[in-house]
This record gives structure tokens, sequence and C-alpha cells, in this order.
């Protein structure tokens, strides 16, 4: 054990940044290894639906509360003909995936997702192929989605069984366009002028849709920010968020480093803000641009193993990362600095949800079960609704081998003026130095704690298994309130959710 440091916050109720879009805690489905079949779907286990959905599954999807669900990829997208995952199971081709290099069945499509999602109490994120198709396929698939009847495609999905539209809301023109690995990558220009022109059409057929541009892959791509200046220069009044897609590692076990990693993710948020700002003055503009973030995770730990799959096979244990105590850190860290930006983080993804880089885990025939990052994931995600407030820290700073000036208090606050809670988020981002938290909340008068959770864990490295649960949270915080302020200590290398009631 360290020396014990101290720092101060104080929380009042009219320091707002935003209003939390609850879709911020939505997640991702993709054609991509199990995450499909045998992930939500697996018609031959004991405990699925009629639909051939696993039940177990969909309850520990219920226990994240997820809203949305992005699909169907991802790089899948690129490539995928829609056409080919509606209408009758025995009709439907089986394809080569050309982006995970598998055999897709299409033994599910649009509709069985949307009777998924329907089941999971999540809205559909719907992603458009700009990699080989474009206008034409996209605005087809928005009539077959969301038009009543009495047109060719939506009297198709009625002839599929599907009477009701699936009113599918949110749609993502095309995926991570930039890059050089997918199928059909293009400039910024070329990518602009393609998705502005699909906008236009998919809008015309449902003007109630709301749209996501392709923005940078990550940080570290050599065409960024310049990708999302020359993208939103065509798409700006046209479409309502600019996507952002980050993932992190440990690879070089630097694990001071690894859990101040979200210092480069505000960065990368804050440069988005800046060019969406700069292209709405530059285009005299009155609309504000949002983010989606709509794809970020840890993703290191299954890399060696993916390079070893045969190709050409149905559902392979692709991208099955099993991650440990240390990777549920960041994952709180990284929820939190979404919720420091609520006035513009309208959506993000935890990509994914099921197997592939997920928090739920499946044996196909067997059970299901909670990765570590499962329990930050839903800590902010059923007590993290309401409006984002702005506390004013103080905290102690270190350095690491790779950053300098890392706060060691972590913290997110949030509101909920209706229910008349408050919950803080804090993360102890310190391996050895315990944190005395001070927490001025005199403008919350009559609020007492009703819990105080902890996720905690000698052992960086310690991880869950379908036998055992080595991380999971307890509730012995310690907590208290006293004339107007909490106090707590938090352990080294800790999660605390800190929640209070008015009473």
């Amino acid at each position: 054990m360290g020396v014990v440091q101290k720092a101060k916050m104080a929380i009042d109720p009219s320091f707002v940044i935003g209003d939390i879009d609850p879709r911020i805690y939505g997640s991702f489905i993709e054609h991509l290894g199990r995450a499909v079949y045998g992930g939500i779907y697996e018609p031959d286990h004991i405990k699925a639906t009629k639909g051939g959905f696993r039940q177990d599954v969909l309850d520990l999807v219920k226990e994240l509360n997820v809203p949305i669900v992005r699909y169907p990829g991802g790089n899948m997208v690129s490539g995928y003909n829609w056409e080919d995952g509606v209408g009758p199971l025995n009709e439907r081709p089986k394809k080569l995936e050309l982006a995970w290099r598998v055999l897709e069945p299409n033994y599910v499509g649009t509709n069985e997702f949307a009777e998924w999602a329907k089941q999971a109490n999540a809205e559909v994120m719907m992603a458009v192929n700009l990699g080989t198709r474009g206008v034409d396929a996209a605005r087809n698939l928005v009539e077959y989605c969301n038009h009543h009847g009495g047109s060719y495609y939506s009297d198709l999905r009625v002839s599929h069984g599907y009477k009701n539209p699936h009113r599918i809301k949110t749609w993502c023109l095309g995926n991570e366009m930039d890059g050089p690995w997918q199928i059909g990558h293009k400039t910024a220009d070329e990518y602009g002028r393609l998705a502005v022109e699909t906008a236009k059409a998919m809008k015309l057929v449902d003007p109630n849709i709301e749209l996501v541009a392709c923005g940078s892959s990550n940080i570290e791509m050599p065409t960024f920010p310049e990708w999302e200046a020359t993208t939103l220069t065509h798409t700006y009044e046209e479409v309502d968020y600019i996507s952002l897609h980050q993932y992190y590692g440990n690879a070089a076990d630097d694990s001071a480093s690894y859990l101040a990693k979200t210092l480069e993710m505000d960065r990368f948020i804050e440069t988005v803000i800046a060019t969406c700002d700069y292209i709405k003055a530059k285009k005299r503009s009155k609309k504000t641009m949002y983010l989606s973030f709509d794809e970020w995770n840890v993703w290191y730990h299954s890399r060696e193993a993916d390079q070893k799959l045969d190709p050409w096979t149905v559902a392979p244990p692709q991208l099955e990362d099993v991650y440990n105590f240390e990777d549920a850190l960041l994952v709180g860290s990284m929820l939190m600095s979404f919720l420091k930006r609520a006035d513009r983080v309208k959506m993000a993804c935890l990509a994914q949800l099921v197997n592939v880089i997920a928090p739920i885990m499946t044996e196909n025939g067997g059970p299901a079960w909670r990765q570590t990052i499962f329990y930050p994931y839903m800590h902010v995600s059923v007590f993290g609704r309401g409006v984002s407030l702005q506390p004013v820290v103080q905290t102690p700073r270190y350095d690491t081998k790779k950053y300098t000036d890392v706060p060691q208090l972590d913290t997110a606050v949030v509101y909920n003026e209706e229910e008349n809670q408050l919950t803080i988020f804090a993360l102890n981002r310190h391996l050895d130095d315990p944190l005395d938290v001070t927490i001025d909340i005199r403008g919350f008068e009559r609020y007492q704690i009703i819990e105080h959770l902890v996720l905690e864990n000698d052992n960086l490295k310690a991880v869950n298994t379908k036998e055992i649960e080595m991380v999971r949270p307890h509730k012995n915080g310690d907590a208290q309130v006293a004339e107007g302020k909490v106090t707590a200590r938090l352990a080294p290398a800790s999660w605390h959710v800190v929640r209070l009631e008015k009473v």
C-alpha cells in the first residue's frame, strides 16, 4: 500500500454539462465470430426462444439496459447485400464474407435482428453498405424497413411475415470508409459525395430518420482530422452525427499508462468537436453536429489467436478477448469520458455485445456469463440517466512511462432530478496509492447515501470464466455524508459508484 493521497470535489445542480442521451450506453452486434451464431442466436440451445434467440443472453442484455444496438457491421457491412438476409431461410444464399473471411449462412438478417432488438428492449442502429453498394440499395432498405406498405419493398417485407414496419430511426452511412482495410475504401471526397447523395435519397423515403456519417477509424489515422473536415463539408446539412471509433490495449503490460489512455480519448473527442464547429462556422450554419462514438472498447487479448483461424467456416471464435480487472477499470473510465461531454456525445456503442470483444460470453450449447467489463458498463448504463454535471475537482497527479500529469481521480457526476438521485462515478487510477476524497454537495440538501458500490481486486489480471467469477462488485464502500460533504476512501486501482437520494 502506498501513501494516502487526498482529493476534493464540489458538485452543484446548476453546473450542467448537458442532458444525457441514453443511447450513449448502446452496443454493437456484427456478423463476426460468434456474436450472432452462438451468441444471440442458437436455435438448438436449451434456453432458445421460439425465434431461436438465447434467452439467457437476452436476460443479461436487459440487465445492462442497452438502449440501442448497431447492426450488421462493422467491416462486414461494406460487402453485405441486405437482400441475402430476408425471406425464407431455405432460400437464403451462403456467401463468402470477405471482411472476416468466413462463410455467412444468412440465417439471421434484418427482420430477425429487429425482432431480437424488440425482445431486448433496444432500438436498432442500422448500417448501410457504402463500400460495394450505394444510393439504390440504401434507399430500398429504408423502404423495406420503414414504409407502411403499398410499395414494392414494403410489400416484400409484408410477404416475409412482417406486416408492421420496423420504424428504424438511426442509420449509419457505411463503416470506417477511411480505412484501407475496408472493402470499397474511399477518399474523404469520394465518401462525402456518396454519403450526401445517399442521405438525401434515404430521407426522401423517410424524412424522420437520423443519419451518422463515417468519421475516422481511430485517432492515429493519417487522414485525421482532415477526413472529418472534408466529409462534413459535403454532408453537414444532411447528417446528424459524425462517428468516432477507438480501441485500447495493454500489449506493453504498462498498467499505469494503460489506465490513463482515456486522456487520448478525451483529446480525440475534443478534436472532433472542434472540427465540427469549424465546418459549422465555415458554412454559416445554425446546426450543431453531434458525435456518435459507435465503436469503442478494449481489444488486444485475442489478436494472436485470430491469426491462426482457418478461413471460410461459419461463426469461428474470432475476437474472443477474455477481459481482466484492469480492462474493467479502463472501460469505466471510457464511459465517464462520454458523460463529461454529454452535450455533444449523444450516442456510443460498446463493441461488441456478445462473445466478440464483449461483456457477455457464451458457450455453444452451454452457459452465458458476465465478463469483468460487464459491471462498469451496467453501473453507468443503469445509474447514469439524467443530466451530466461538471464537478470542480482538485486531485493529485502523477506521471507514467507514456503520460504526464495524469489525474489520480477520474470522475463523472449524474443528477436525476425527477428521481431525486445523485450518482458519483469515480476511478482511482493510481496502482499503489489510496485516495481520500471529500465531496462538497451542499447544493443538494437532505441527500443521503443509499449505496456505495465498489469494484476492486488485488490482481489486475483477474478474469471471470464460466466456472468462477473473480471480479464482481460489492456494496461495502465506506462513503458517508456529514455537514454537506461526502467522504470516501478509494483503494488503489478501484472503481466506485456512490449513489445518493433525497430524503
